[in-house]
């Protein structure tokens, strides 16, 4: 089977879609599949490489328009045979190229991420490709329940959507490693609590709504991650008087957030908008032993980190609410025990790379076994 995975970008870039193209691919490479992975470059030239023992293709890309990357090499890299072609959207570049290029035979998977939640014009300009892709689909992708419930873009295609939650290597996170060096050694750099929050630096995080919780809440908080505004939240740390008790870790190698984990005693994800569809940290998070607070959007991130079970959650865009539900949890170390021991169990049970690959396998092979479903080689304008 060869199955073509279309993203926006890969490994070394950090993210949460990027960290799952990545153990996606990896999975079903290891389960005998032939899979390249194609994505965009962050300069102007074509780089092909191989990841891990993936190939990898990074299209040159010639700037934003939009907040969309345009990779117009897209369209040629679209011919390469494969049966199945995995797109994960939003991708406008992505849904573009496809829909110009000349394409093999194939079945299309499309994997849902997020709805387009802040953008207006973006979301309203790229509906008309989203429908051209999402009615070629032989089957579509929701990471869960609870975002396949409050998505108006999947309403029209629920009949052909299927749930996989993501999933993570459980053994990058285990709770021992809170007494490796690396851990101990950032343990022994701040005074505790620490509070860990990690994510790219944008709107939707809410990391200024915590810290304005911060400064009712004990402790350090490490907040791993960089955007657009790190230097608006640096002023905010220091307007609000806590910026000795905040810091900005910047962006750590996958391979690496493992010691943070390790060396935290809390988690927080504190997210403010439906654009935080499901929250991968948390299951990193919950795999290493901690307990999780959370925020109740319409989205994934609740039934992640379920509360009263593995952590708190909490109204979004609340500071003092989310500071309530932080120091009850760190001024009650049995329950935080009780939660750290649920959070690792859940993440087990429901939430493991292998089971996510076992599943998206599993749907291939479904739609490879019925030839109608698989799309004709045409091209539209």
């Amino acid at each position: 089977m060869r199955v073509l995975q279309l993203g926006k970008f890969y490994e070394p870039v950090v993210g949460g879609i990027e960290t799952h193209l990545r153990l996606l691919s990896e999975g079903l490479a290891a389960s005998g599949v032939e899979v390249e992975v194609l994505v965009h470059h962050t300069e102007r030239m074509t780089v092909r490489g191989t990841v891990r023992g993936v190939p990898v293709t990074r299209v040159g890309s010639f700037g934003r328009l939009l907040s969309a990357d345009l990779s117009p090499g897209l369209i040629g890299e679209l011919s390469r045979p494969f049966d199945i072609l995995h797109l994960h959207v939003p991708h406008p570049m992505g849904m573009l190229a496809y829909l110009m290029s000349r394409k093999p035979r194939h079945a299309l998977v499309v994997t849902h991420h997020s709805d387009i939640v802040k953008q207006a014009r973006l979301r309203s300009a790229l509906a008309p490709l989203f429908r051209s892709v999402m009615s070629r689909a032989g089957a579509v992708i929701s990471t869960s329940e609870r975002y396949l419930a409050s998505s108006a873009e999947l309403v029209p295609y629920r009949a052909k959507v299927r749930v996989i939650p993501y999933g993570i290597d459980l053994s990058a996170f285990t709770p021992s490693l809170r007494e490796s060096a690396k851990a101990q050694e950032i343990r022994a750099r701040y005074r505790g609590p620490l509070l860990l929050a990690a994510g790219r630096l944008i709107y939707y995080k809410g990391f200024d709504v915590l810290l304005d919780a911060m400064k009712a809440v004990r402790g350090h908080l490490l907040l791993v991650g960089d955007g657009p505004l790190r230097e608006e939240l640096t002023s905010q740390a220091r307007r609000n008087g806590i910026h000795e008790r905040v810091t900005f870790v910047g962006n750590v190698p996958n391979a690496e957030m493992g010691a943070y984990y390790g060396a935290a005693d809390l988690f927080v994800l504190p997210s403010v908008a439906r654009s935080e569809a499901f929250g991968i940290v948390q299951i990193e998070a919950m795999a290493s032993g901690l307990q999780v607070v959370n925020t109740a959007l319409a989205s994934g991130v609740p039934g992640v980190s379920l509360d009263g079970v593995t952590g708190s959650t909490v109204e979004p865009n609340n500071p003092s609410v989310l500071a309530e539900a932080l120091t009850g949890l760190l001024d009650d170390p049995d329950r935080r025990a009780r939660f750290a021991v649920a959070a690792r169990e859940r993440a087990m049970e429901f939430f493991t790379s292998r089971r996510m690959v076992a599943d998206t396998l599993a749907l291939y092979q479904s739609l490879l076994t019925v030839p109608e479903r698989r799309t004709p080689s045409v091209r539209t304008a």
